[in-house]
């Protein structure tokens, strides 16, 4: 297949569309500035044309931005609308005000509880705005399974931040705030350990925040982790701040705003765009790297091509924190080279080897009980647009403050194949999910039973000609993979963003998975001209004439006895619309704590905003979470209803 692809080369088949800077055409020499110009739409991913499954060829998405970033970055350049908006609502003499608790506040209430209705869920956030909130992680303490933390993409303040969450009565009742670390500058050439290619600070602090995710140590220690990201500027940066034991979760040291304490990385250039963060914590008594914190992020190199600002790679690099959070190791790559797995790793950049494997994205680590780290991503060198999961085996060593810590990453191995043959695209150019256009990844989750060590990963693919979840496990560590098949058990609606953890059961593994179901368009795979567009979504139902409707699952079964059985926990909800469109977060999550309770948390559109549609939206994007038992069983086949078993 190599010798294809250089054939195609040869031939002028195979390239990349190159695309033109921020104000101009490539070549021009205007500043890239990579955010700006990804949510402006000047910036594009990279596309390959090769061999398609079946012969002839087809275009091949290379990995981009994550759809947080992006629209997180479009929100602070274009928040101006929702403004002038409301403006010329008052100008007109509208209405701003409605009688009675329709908001949801009441007397009594903490953070506008009557918000929850629906199943017995619980609101994670706090805030009464009609601002979304998605994209949400959630961990437990391994000592306390009452206290529970959680993060969410968080827009309440304008700009997105990374909502912080807590809980101390098992998911009863929650706490929430906004990061207090609003004052760091970027500073890069302040630091030579911190960061990958360095670059003078903007002498600024960071605009929003995106991509949260949380962990918890042996000792009772929650850390909470968040990009920082700047719109003017190719500012980027990531922390993992600490929350003491005791605490709960409920505040967390603070980050000043020079130098290097809870740091992991900050650059200000275009060859080093952080992206796509996620966090895990050593919480084994016996581990010998007992309460080490490690964090995986992809990075973007933007320096590419004739205008030298066009993709080049999208490697995943990790770092280590032997102190609590406080000291992290200098970034390193950990994506590797495998040249049975991976192929034309240079073909955007001739410094790297052509075996690399550095077109990834979406990685997530979790520690073994022996103390070893494996690390999950997805990567798409390869032969045709199907991508596939790859998986890194670390033996973490030494110390982090001292500067010798180091990962000891393996070679990547591989995990599932991704199928994306047929995947629908929305028109803003992205695999989505038509029936709520809102985008989707096949990003992987990882999940480990804490007893014996045995690893799960789930991720969707387009393998039935629907998006559905996939699962593969590991019982020697990480170092080979059996792919077990689809998760759920019904079809004729899409599945995705799945979550997976592990309970402790002693008598085989007790596996749970959650994720989203959305009702189908119609001929959904196969992609219109131009894309699936918002006015797709009003083609289900019986006369085709209905929005689309979705829910959330929790599944669960005994090793890999596939398909799970399932509960629907969430009531049936609509796409997410008005200035929220597209977007329902990269991730959901779940946790399963040590009496085997499960927590799965996402996002949905339940409440209804009454001041629609001058403040900007008619449907909420709120984050809910619930607290039950895993199911624990194989499932028939059956045909997918939303709202029921």
């Amino acid at each position: 297949m190599r010798n294809l692809v250089r054939a195609l080369v040869a031939l002028g088949l195979l390239g990349v569309f190159v695309f033109a800077g921020a104000g101009g055409a490539v070549g021009e020499g205007k500043p890239r500035h990579v955010l700006a110009d990804a949510a402006a739409g000047t910036l594009q991913p990279a596309v390959l044309t090769t061999t398609a499954p079946g012969g002839g060829t087809v275009q091949k998405q290379m990995p981009f931005l994550s759809d947080a970033a992006i629209m997180t970055a479009k929100s602070a350049l274009f928040n101006e609308e929702e403004d002038k908006a409301i403006a010329a609502d008052v100008a007109a003499g509208g209405e701003f005000g409605v009688a009675g608790d329709a908001t949801g506040s009441g007397p009594g209430s903490l953070g506008c509880a009557k918000r929850d209705k629906g199943k017995g869920n619980k609101r994670v956030n706090q805030d009464c705005t009609f601002r979304r909130q998605a994209e949400e992680d959630i961990a437990a303490n391994p000592s306390d399974p009452n206290q529970l933390t959680a993060g969410q993409n968080d827009s309440r303040v304008g700009f997105n931040q990374c909502g912080i969450d807590f809980s101390t009565d098992g998911g009863k009742h929650w706490g929430d705030m906004l990061p207090p670390f609003r004052q760091r500058f970027n500073s890069p050439e302040s630091d030579g350990v911190n960061t990958v290619v360095g670059g003078q600070g903007t002498d600024k602090t960071y605009d929003f925040g995106s991509d949260p995710t949380v962990a918890w140590d042996s000792h009772g220690r929650a850390f909470f982790s968040c990009l920082m990201l700047d719109i003017g500027t190719d500012a980027t940066g990531l922390y993992v701040v600490q929350s003491p034991a005791g605490a709960a979760g409920s505040f967390y040291f603070n980050v000043p705003q020079f130098g290097r304490s809870w740091i992991v990385v900050e650059d200000n250039s275009p060859a080093a765009s952080h992206d796509k963060n996620f966090l895990t914590a050593d919480a084994y008594p016996s581990s010998p790297n007992r309460d080490n914190v490690y964090t995986t992020w992809t990075v973007f190199n933007f320096t590419c091509g004739p205008s030298g600002t066009d993709y080049c790679s999208s490697k995943i690099y990790g770092s280590m924190s032997t102190n609590h959070g406080l000291r992290w190791s200098k970034p390193e790559e950990i994506s590797g080279i495998n040249p049975s797995l991976c192929d034309f790793g240079n073909f955007f950049n001739p410094a790297d080897d052509e075996h690399a494997c550095n077109f990834d994205q979406g990685s997530d680590p979790i520690v073994l009980p022996n103390g070893d780290l494996e690390v999950v991503f997805n990567n798409g060198n390869t032969p045709d647009v199907n991508n596939q999961q790859l998986a890194v085996h670390c033996k973490p060593s030494g110390d982090s403050a001292a500067g010798t810590a180091k990962l000891n990453c393996s070679p990547p191995v591989l995990v599932g194949s991704d199928v994306l043959a047929g995947a629908p695209r929305c028109n803003f150019g992205r695999f989505c999910i038509p029936g709520h256009y809102i985008r989707t990844n096949d990003y992987p989750r990882i999940g480990v039973s804490t007893d014996n060590g045995h690893l799960y990963t789930v991720w969707q693919d387009y393998r039935n000609q629907e998006w559905d979840i996939q699962m593969a496990h590991s019982y020697d560590g990480g170092d080979t993979w059996v792919n077990d098949g689809t998760v759920n058990p019904d079809s004729g609606i899409d599945h995705y963003f799945a979550a997976v953890d592990v309970a402790e059961k002693g008598n085989g593994d007790n596996v749970g998975v959650s994720y989203y179901r959305t009702e189908r368009v119609a001929n959904e795979n196969t992609t219109p001209p131009g894309g699936f567009t918002f006015g797709a979504t009003a083609t289900c139902g019986p006369a085709a004439n209905q929005t689309c409707m979705g829910d959330y699952i929790l599944g669960g079964g005994t090793n890999f006895g596939l398909p799970f059985e399932f509960k629907v926990v969430a009531p049936p909800f609509s796409p997410p619309d008005g200035i929220q469109a597209g977007f329902n977060g990269d991730y959901s999550s779940l946790v399963i704590t040590k009496g085997g309770e499960a927590h799965p948390i996402w996002s949905d559109t339940r409440n209804v905003d009454p001041f629609a549609p001058g403040n900007g939206v008619t449907h909420d994007e709120d984050v809910f979470t619930d607290s039950l038992g895993l199911p624990n069983g194989t499932a028939k086949p059956s045909v997918g209803q939303i709202g029921k078993r």
